[in-house]
Order: structure tokens, then C-alpha cells, then sequence
């Protein structure tokens, strides 16, 4: 599991990276709410826990527009307010879950873990992106029914495209979410990756389904574009 934390107390990040690291998750930390709420809309994380008392803008403000932006990633606010009123406001904006500070560090991570499987949207068997196929469970790749085979490390990368069809992708994002957030390689990494991609799933077979887009990242088509031969 990838958890955003937006928390402008150190000692909390630190402590919850330590507790849900030992339990083989990652933590990425957000000190202000106008980063915590970038990071929310395109970090693809699968929960978020949010401070209500943040520079910038407030966590009420960050989950109003979160939910405005349709990201339904679960949110778990981690507060200090006490009152009946802050907890029914959270709960209103789009909050699933409501934890008063100071918390148990012991409950906390299960109490997480079930927060995601009940508020996290069903997956697809399936992905596609025209005839595009890829099964996540079987871990096999299809492209107009013919078998591709990938590397772990490819597949992972073009599972998490067109988890995102048709969204731009940047190349920290993916950087994050399939190598990890401690890896100290070149970003430019990702560019060799992609590489191999479009030669297993879009040159043998005429298409053109990962669209670069110079400083922004990757678009996956969904539904890719025939690649034409020059002439000349």
C-alpha cells in the first residue's frame, strides 16, 4: 500500500512511515496543503491521511477539492478538533474515515488496511485500450489477441498507464509507484522502459499507443492511433 500523509508535524510523518513500513507500505509525506493536494490528485496512492490544521490551505479545503476533481481515493482525517461538527464537516466534504490525534499507532495501520478495501472502487478484471489487453491477476498482456510477453518491470509500467488511460503521466509518478520511493536512479529510467514497451506493443503491430508529451510525461491512448510507414 502507497499512502499520502498531509501533516505539517514531522514527528507524526515519522513516526507513521516507521509503523507502516514495518509493515511493508510506503509513506510519502506532505508538509502543506496546496503540495498535499497535488500530490493527492496524481500521486495514484491508495489512501490518503489528512491533517485538518495545515498551512496553505486547510485539509477541509484539500478534500473538498479532491472530491470536486472526482479522485475517490479513500481518505482517513487524523485531527485534533474534537468537536461533533469537525468530524460531520469532514464527513459531508467526502472524508470515509474520522481519527482524533493523538491516535494508537498499534490500531492505526489495521484500521487503514480496512478503510481501503471497503472504500477503494473494484478494480477491473480486465484493462483495455482498444485492443489492448491486460489481466492484472494472470499478469498476461494481449494486443489484438495476440500474447506479449513483458518483464515484471515492464508490465508493472504499463499496468500503471492504463490504470490511467488517456490521463497524462509523469515520469516521477511512475518513478514512485513501480520502482519505489527511494530510488536514487535517473529519471530517465522511465524513458528506457517505455522504450521497450512501444517494441512489444505498438511496432510489431502498426499502433502507437504511448504518446510522449515533452515536459509533461506519457499519455496510454485509449484507443491507440495506426502507425503509418514514412514514405518519401
Amino acid at each position: 500500500m502507497r499512502a499520502l500523509l498531509i501533516d505539517d508535524d514531522p514527528r507524526c510523518g515519522a513516526e507513521l512511515t516507521d509503523v507502516l513500513g514495518a509493515g511493508g507500505h510506503t509513506v510519502k509525506i506532505a508538509l502543506d496543503g496546496h503540495t498535499g493536494l497535488a500530490e493527492a490528485v496524481t500521486g495514484g496512492f491508495d489512501a490518503v491521511l489528512l491533517d485538518l490544521l495545515l498551512p496553505g490551505i486547510s485539509g477541509y479545503e484539500v478534500l473538498r477539492r479532491l472530491r470536486s476533481a472526482r479522485v475517490w481515493t479513500p481518505v482517513m482525517v487524523l485531527s485534533s478538533k474534537d468537536g461533533e461538527y469537525d468530524e460531520a464537516d469532514a464527513f459531508d466534504l467526502g472524508a470515509d474515515d474520522f481519527v482524533r490525534k493523538p491516535f494508537s499507532f498499534v490500531a492505526l495501520p489495521a484500521r487503514l488496511r480496512a478503510l481501503c478495501r471497503r472504500a477503494a472502487p473494484p478494480r477491473p478484471t480486465e484493462l483495455r485500450a482498444g485492443d489492448l489487453v491486460l489481466d492484472p491477476a494472470r499478469r498476461r498482456v494481449f494486443r489484438a489477441g495476440v500474447e506479449v510477453r513483458l518483464t515484471q518491470r515492464e508490465f508493472a509500467v504499463l499496468e500503471f498507464l492504463m490504470r490511467r488511460a488517456g490521463d497524462v503521466v509523469t515520469k516521477s509518478a511512475l518513478l514512485a509507484a513501480v520502482w519505489n520511493e527511494e530510488y536514487a536512479g535517473n529519471v530517465n529510467t522511465v524513458e528506457l522502459y517505455v522504450g521497450y514497451l512501444r517494441k512489444k506493443i505498438d511496432a510489431p503491430f502498426g499502433r502507437a499507443s504511448i504518446q510522449t508529451l515533452r515536459g509533461s510525461g506519457y499519455l496510454l491512448a485509449e484507443e491507440p492511433a495506426e502507425r503509418h510507414p514514412a514514405t518519401g
